[in-house]
């Protein structure tokens, strides 16, 4: 097995102890003590530069231009996976069966910018997902040949018509996420300072009602993944409707990215091999744009509009992701054997 230590580890908890350098490092693998999984560039800036992530280990799999591995001496670990299924599924396998790390203790958190329905959030905010939904394994039929009393073209997998249940699929359509660490992550992070921008400001104006015209706060909702970047109210309520069939009418979308199925899916695997722990992990997204137009402004225009919610977003994933980190990286001993319950 090879090793791609560039720095030392100055006192990163490897499994099974401590090293104080990078021949001691060799010996046995990494163990973060919570791993940051961001998606591209712009949402790992804010922690690479935020943090002294010292030691870049190289991680055969990774996307080429983000091959590293990031960690500091407290035991906070950043990788990038690339954008969308295919990249995400990936990165994220080559790190878990890379023998380089030990993730049985690890704290996994996604978090990473996302679309935002007006009704649930606004330019800025961040949302806690419970639950994770794809909106891709389904029946798709273009909306001009569909029947005349179905609402869209949307029909579950085996199903004859919109809203009844799919009658098979692959088993990744819905992740829910351990309500424990949910509730504690949420609890620990509810109160950070959300960053703003002017323009962001000056956007949501047009969306008439709270929380999309107010302030950015955190909160808990759910998350849709497709690799499609769509847009629009009326594929946003087929989108909605779509989440509450699969969820037993429990779920409620707030957030649309293009991953975090798929990085679930390979985290999913891991732990049933025995190599990390399904119920640390936790999915945090934050607000760059609406996903749907507000009133006297077509969908095409709303896609491409300039909203300034891209900078805050990237800044919010990593103040509220950061929060939780510290919280658990300050405190192991209270996190090591599990979500504490105080």
């Amino acid at each position: 097995m090879t090793h791609f230590y560039r720095i030392g580890l100055s006192g990163l908890a490897l499994a099974g102890g401590l090293a104080s350098n990078a021949s001691a490092a060799s010996a046995q693998p990494l163990a973060p003590k919570v791993l940051v999984i961001t998606m591209f560039g712009g949402e790992a800036k804010p922690w690479l530069e935020g943090r002294k992530l010292e030691t870049r280990l190289t991680i055969p799999g990774f996307a080429k231009e983000y091959p590293e591995l990031a960690c500091d001496a407290a035991g906070l670990c950043v990788m990038t996976t690339a954008m969308g299924y295919a990249n995400a599924a990936s990165s994220v396998s080559a790190l878990v069966y890379s023998g380089l790390v030990d993730l049985k203790q690890s704290y996994i958190v996604i978090a990473g910018i996302a679309g935002v329905d007006p009704s649930d959030g606004t330019l800025g905010s961040a949302h806690w997902a419970r639950y994770a939904v794809d909106a891709g394994l389904r029946h798709e039929i273009d909306p001009r040949q569909i029947p005349a009393d179905w609402p869209d073209g949307v029909v579950g997998l085996g199903a004859k018509r919109p809203g009844e249940k799919p009658s098979w699929g692959s088993a990744t359509e819905v992740y829910q996420l351990n309500e424990q660490l949910l509730q504690k992550a949420f609890a620990l992070t509810r109160s950070v300072e959300l960053a703003d921008s002017p323009e962001a400001k000056a956007y949501r104006v047009a969306y008439a009602t709270a929380p999309g015209s107010a302030a950015p706060e955190v909160s808990i909702c759910d998350t849709l993944s497709t690799d499609t970047y769509w847009h629009g109210s009326m594929t946003a309520r087929s989108m909605g409707d779509w989440v509450s069939l699969l969820t037993e009418g429990k779920g409620n979308y707030c957030t649309t990215q293009m991953e975090d199925n798929a990085s679930l899916t390979a985290l999913r695997r891991g732990a049933d091999a025995g190599l990390l722990d399904f119920d640390r992990i936790a999915l945090l997204r934050t607000a760059s744009n609406f996903d749907r137009e507000p009133a006297g402004m077509s969908p095409i225009d709303s896609l491409s509009a300039k909203s300034g919610g891209f900078g805050p977003a990237a800044t919010n994933a990593y103040r509220v992701g950061a929060a939780f980190a510290d919280a658990v990286t300050g405190d192991w001993t209270k996190w090591e054997k599990g979500v504490p319950s105080e």
